[in-house]
């Protein structure tokens, strides 16, 4: 039984089931990973992941802090380069545990579709609802309760988690084309031009990671970035309407950038539209297109310049953190 009456425009809801909770994903099945093995040619990998303590502060994002570690509490002290022997003299075992809190989405890492929903008219009767890919429900699906306990009992990022994420990706270099500064909004007259020139081909199922340059400088800042990052690297337009298009029209499983949030962010909304992050409402809440942020991609787009390739076989699962909306990721990438 659906749980809506209407879906969005430009929407593929129901396109994959009912009950979906994969999104595009669905169309990374056993042939796209045979096509992301055929990638490989001679064996070499790249770790895609920036340290998860980095950007470092929080200039990036106001509300996500780094990592912190702790020790685990054991025998009523900190566990932590803890001697038995104070438990028995005879024993000569040091032991070390930790434990850690998490911002999820604070460095390198994936939005579940349970990050970004919208009020919507799912049952066709004047009433928007808040509402997350394929009808699931804030408040029923994705819950808080008084005590401020959170979960996605749909959509969260064990799905992803599950279904694994490995196939055939493909860099775009828009930092070979647009540089660090000014930022650059990326439409897709712009996007199409770096294709030709690049001779780069997506087809549906494929992932698309963009490397704008802004790992470099978020590397060299080496844990203390400044507001310059703000108006840094290329970002995709979020309100080109083509480019909307094209996202929908391309069948691409997911997006991957090294930027904050793949579009641009930080910019006056206008007085037309209805949402903050057009392509998140898109990818996220249309489409069930999981988002990558923050990847560090220099050293393969430049190894893949380099060996005149945009294709490699990616594997990104996140954490299989049950009912978290969104969670870190080693991506690693095999050439």
């Amino acid at each position: 039984m659906n749980r809506w009456n209407k879906r969005p425009e430009s929407s593929n809801w129901g396109d994959f089931g009912n009950d979906d909770q994969l999104g595009r994903l669905n169309l990374i099945n056993e042939s796209k990973v045979l096509q992301g093995v055929a990638e490989v040619k001679v064996g070499k990998t790249f770790c895609l992941s920036l340290p998860l303590d980095l950007p470092g502060g929080n200039v990036l994002s106001p509300v996500r802090f780094p990592p912190q570690l702790r020790p685990v509490i054991r025998n009523d002290e900190p566990y932590y380069n803890y001697e038995w022997r104070k438990k028995d003299s005879r024993f000569t075992d040091i032991a070390t545990d930790d434990a850690v809190l998490l911002h999820t989405q604070y460095s390198t890492q994936w939005d579940s579709l349970a990050h970004r929903g919208s009020l919507f008219d799912v049952n066709d009767d004047g009433h928007p609802v808040p509402t997350y890919y394929n009808g699931y429900r804030a408040g029923s699906d994705v819950v808080m309760d008084s005590s401020q306990k959170v979960g996605a009992k749909k959509l969260g990022i064990e799905n992803m988690a599950k279904h694994g994420v490995q196939g055939r990706a493909v860099m775009v270099n828009l930092h070979k084309h647009f540089g660090n500064f000014p930022r650059k909004e990326v439409c897709y007259d712009d996007l199409m031009l770096v294709f030709s020139a690049e001779n780069i081909v997506v087809e549906p199922g494929d992932i698309l990671c963009l490397w704008t340059g802004l790992d470099k400088l978020i590397l060299e800042m080496d844990g203390s970035p400044d507001d310059s990052l703000h108006s840094a690297c290329a970002v995709l337009d979020g309100r080109d309407e083509k480019l909307l298009a094209w996202i929908e029209e391309s069948g691409i499983a997911a997006i991957a950038s090294d930027n904050l949030a793949v579009e641009a962010v930080g910019k006056e909304t206008p007085c037309c539209s209805t949402t903050i992050l057009p392509i998140h409402e898109l990818c996220l809440f249309k489409l069930g297109i999981h988002l990558g942020e923050l990847w560090h991609l220099a050293e393969l787009a430049e190894w893949l310049e380099k060996n005149k390739r945009s294709r490699f076989f990616l594997t990104a699962p996140p954490l299989r953190l049950t009912g978290a909306v969104g969670s870190p990721t080693t991506p690693i990438a095999t050439v």
